[in-house]
């Protein structure tokens, strides 16, 4: 907890201490350090467990909310009644009332940010009840500003940023320093604080050096602009007030009718019982969950509270399990269809449609997941682990009768692959929710329970709004300085014409950008200062904004900030530091991944990049099976475990099979093969060798 507590990250401290305290299973310290597990000793475990009955599998929903207070009374009503009609609000302008688009945007801001300020304590000691004065105070501010904007829109357009008048610049100073206030309570200090150096480079301009220099700003101006279209309302307000918003309702909806649990269920159904069962129930499950969530460290929290203490139980070591619930759960921000809501910021950043972004995105989420599944089945086969016995998992028949469970998301990834609208596929998925929880009588939604899910999606989307306004900030100094694009030309300047080594220096950017953010801003600040100088260097947009996507993605377990790993190991109980480089080791795929894209952009499966490159949907199919293999090499190699142990220079080889197979040509593909295959026959050769050594020595 201290590490948390040193960067006060106050919204995923408040999620781990709860997860650590309440949401945990607790389980006996005696598996902490195991090596390894006796199989009769698991069953003797296990039949132990079974006289106190089946394992609970179902996982605390509601534990990403834990962070905000439990108003009591008339009050508590009265926010989750307001909490709703928010959610109804924004589900009827979208689909059946559109407004101004300041105007709505507005009214996005200050509805969630009245709940922000009512709902997050604003200190630790706090009260974790009632809102504080204070509380009230901003809340009420919020109002006010909101209702300027709304009553003054029309000329606001015009003179805002441009000719403002003094009461202009007073409502844009309190509307930007109410921003950054929510912002510190819902992700902590990393993100306001850099909104903070960026408001003040506006300023300080005139007396940098080199390329950095402009002529400066008047605060009328500055914050008049920054409080505007091209500011705070911009792309990352557009995208939470329209796409992000609509699908955390949906992700309430799936909790409140049972078909968040059914997925974890079915998780479990499927591979709870293989080789290290519970750590690929993590995957599998993170990877449905963490999709439709916008934060790696609140997925972690929210399925870690089950998978972290069931991985330890089987013989994973804390910090491996923290590590395995940390990489899946960020992976859940790369995985179609919706990819953490980070996608469709890329989408309007780009102009790139969401469909082709979404098909983009299948293989290199394939890739991840893969490496992820290699890594622990390999870690489980070194310690000789075994999964939970069947008996205790939900049956495999009636889960899979139960099967319809998933037509909400074929809904929502059927009509968006039909190329209906993001926002229309949104609406009947949400219907598809509300339908398909009638069919079991234990999960039906009533007008109690259907109000639960408007409710619970209007308090979920309290931090990603939060944290889109504050990179809102950030993107509108870029633009009126230009300090985008002068930073696009020092890029070009260092990487000279090596187009790698201007990936390498975008990639690092991309990563410490994001150190401390959830995806959606880290990739919004991340993409204004690299992508364009990437696009400059004739890299497609497409795999300039992938590549940093990726890479502000994977910020989440890449020390020394790796608040997905920090969140993960409070539940384990392991060093926060010492897991956020397991999970770095662990999800080592995840930063040559993007690499592909440039090399390989066969796996983009794009119909302009295959004009533009010449290759077909075969070249498509081997570049995925190539990668793949590669991919297997490489979790080999980090392991140390190729169908049996690895010594160091096997390893090394392993290593090199794998960079050779995720290249473009045939021919390295080739001797990637050959180096793979022949250190099996090595292997296997070892291992046939064994019992004739026993045999002999008997």
């Amino acid at each position: 907890m201290g590490h948390l507590q040193n960067f006060n990250l106050f919204y995923t401290t408040s999620l781990v201490r709860y997860g650590a305290k309440k949401g945990v299973p607790q389980l006996t310290e005696e598996n902490k350090d195991i090596k390894s597990l006796d199989k009769d000793a698991l069953k003797k475990n296990d039949s132990a467990e079974q006289k106190k009955g089946k394992i609970n599998f179902d996982v605390d929903d509601e534990i990403e909310l834990k962070a905000q207070r439990k108003p009591e009374g008339w009050l508590g009503k009265a926010i989750a009644l307001m909490a709703a009609l928010t959610a109804l609000f924004h589900i009827g302008s979208l689909v059946f009332y559109p407004l101004d688009p300041w105007v709505f945007r507005t009214i996005h801001v200050m509805t969630l940010s009245v709940l922000g300020f009512l709902l997050l304590p604003g200190w630790t000691k706090a009260c974790k009840t009632n809102p504080h004065w204070s509380d009230w105070l901003l809340a009420a501010a919020s109002i006010v500003v909101a209702l300027y904007i709304i009553l003054n829109y029309k000329v606001l357009m015009f003179r805002m940023g441009v000719m403002p008048t003094q009461m202009d610049f007073y409502v844009a100073l309190a509307g930007t320093i109410l921003v950054l206030e929510i912002a510190r309570r819902a992700s902590g200090w990393a993100l306001p604080i850099l909104s903070m150096v960026f408001i003040a480079y506006a300023f300080l301009g005139p007396y940098l050096p080199g390329i950095f220099e402009h002529r400066g700003y008047s605060p009328e101006r500055f914050f008049t602009y920054i409080y505007g279209l091209d500011g705070i309302f911009s792309v990352p307000i557009n995208i939470s007030s329209k796409y992000i918003i609509l699908f955390i309702i949906f992700s309430s909806f799936l909790t409140v009718s049972g078909v968040g649990k059914y997925f974890v269920q079915w998780a479990f159904s499927v591979s709870g019982h293989l080789r290290g069962g519970p750590a690929k129930v993590a995957i599998l499950a993170s990877a449905l969950m963490g999709t439709m969530n916008g934060t790696s460290a609140g997925n972690a929290v929210a399925t870690g509270s089950l998978t972290i203490p069931l991985m330890k139980r089987v013989g994973y070591n804390p910090r491996f399990a923290a590590a395995t619930e940390a990489v899946a759960s960020t992976g859940g921000q790369i995985m179609p269809p919706i990819m953490g809501a980070g996608v469709f910021i890329m989408a309007e950043m780009t102009g790139i449609p969401y469909q082709t972004l979404m098909i983009a995105g299948i293989i290199p989420a394939i890739l991840y997941f893969a490496s992820t599944y290699f890594m622990v089945d390999k870690e489980a086969s070194k310690l000789g682990l075994y999964g939970v016995p069947r008996d205790q998992l939900p049956p495999l028949g009636e889960v899979m009768r139960r099967a319809y469970m998933f037509f909400p998301v074929l809904i929502l990834f059927g009509m968006l692959m039909m190329g209906q609208s993001v926002i229309k596929s949104g609406f009947y998925a949400i219907l598809a929710a509300l339908v398909i929880s009638w069919l079991n009588k234990d999960s039906r939604m009533g007008f109690a329970k259907t109000l639960r899910a408007l409710e619970m999606g209007a308090k979920g989307a309290i931090q990603l709004m939060a944290v889109c306004a504050a990179a809102g900030i950030i993107m509108g100094v870029i633009a009126l300085t230009g300090i985008g694009l002068k930073f696009s030309s020092l890029l070009l300047g260092i990487a000279g014409t090596s187009e790698f080594l201007a990936l390498v220096f975008a990639m690092l950017i991309a990563i410490v950008l994001g150190m401390g953010m959830p995806t959606t801003a880290a990739y919004a600040v991340a993409a204004s200062v690299v992508a364009p100088g990437l696009i400059q260097m004739g890299i497609q947009p497409l795999l300039a904004h992938f590549f940093v996507f990726y890479f502000a993605c994977v910020s989440a377990i890449t020390p020394p900030v790796a608040l997905a790993s920090y969140a993960a190991s409070a539940i384990s109980g392991s060093d926060p530091m010492k897991t956020g480089y397991t999970s770095f080791r662990l999800g080592i795929a995840a930063y040559i991944v993007p690499f592909m894209f440039f090399y390989a952009p066969e796996i983009l499966m794009n119909s302009n990049l295959m004009e533009i490159y010449g290759y077909t949907y075969v070249d498509v199919a081997i570049r995925a099976a190539t990668a793949l293999i590669g991919i297997f090499a490489l979790s080999s190699a980090v392991q140390g475990w190729y169908f049996g142990s690895a010594n160091p220079w096997q390893r090394a080889l392993l290593f090199a099979a794998a960079l050779l197979l995720v290249t473009h040509h045939t021919w390295l593909d080739l001797l990637g093969f050959v180096i793979l295959a022949a250190l099996w026959a090595m292997n296997r050769q070892k291992v046939d060798k064994k019992p004739e050594t026993v045999s002999s020595s008997a």
